[in-house]
């Protein structure tokens, strides 16, 4: 079984920074794709693409975060990072990781979410 773990949601004020990590664990498994949603509570439905980096290391971005936010990944600690700088209000919402993996076939694996709060 493959699950995720997030961590470094937080509070913070414009123009400030965080960092989000997703470790991936488990066994017998790849990871293709990993990439960042963001939703406000109550509203999963509306879940929108932040950034997702593939496994040959090319990122991209929503319109809303590009230049602000930084994708990256260890490839051997199977894990993502999400660096967001010049935090606004706006960026406010639920952030999840999603992994596509390979088993025995794709399959995508969702984390539980992070708490992020940007206020003026």
């Amino acid at each position: 079984q493959v699950t995720l773990v997030e961590s470094g949601g937080g509070s913070v004020k414009t123009g400030e920074s965080l960092r989000l990590s997703c470790e991936v664990s488990g066994s017998g498994f790849s990871v293709q794709t990993m990439a960042w949603y963001r939703h406000i509570p109550g509203n999963q439905r509306d879940r929108k693409m932040i950034a997702r980096i593939d496994s040959g290391g090319v990122a991209n971005y929503a319109d809303s975060v590009q230049g602000r936010f930084t994708i990256s990944r260890n490839i051997a600690q199977n894990t993502a990072y999400l660096r967001m700088d010049s935090l606004k209000p706006e960026d406010t919402g639920v952030y999840t990781c999603a992994v596509l993996v390979w088993t025995h076939s794709y399959q995508n694996v969702w984390g539980q979410g992070t708490q992020v709060t940007v206020s003026s």
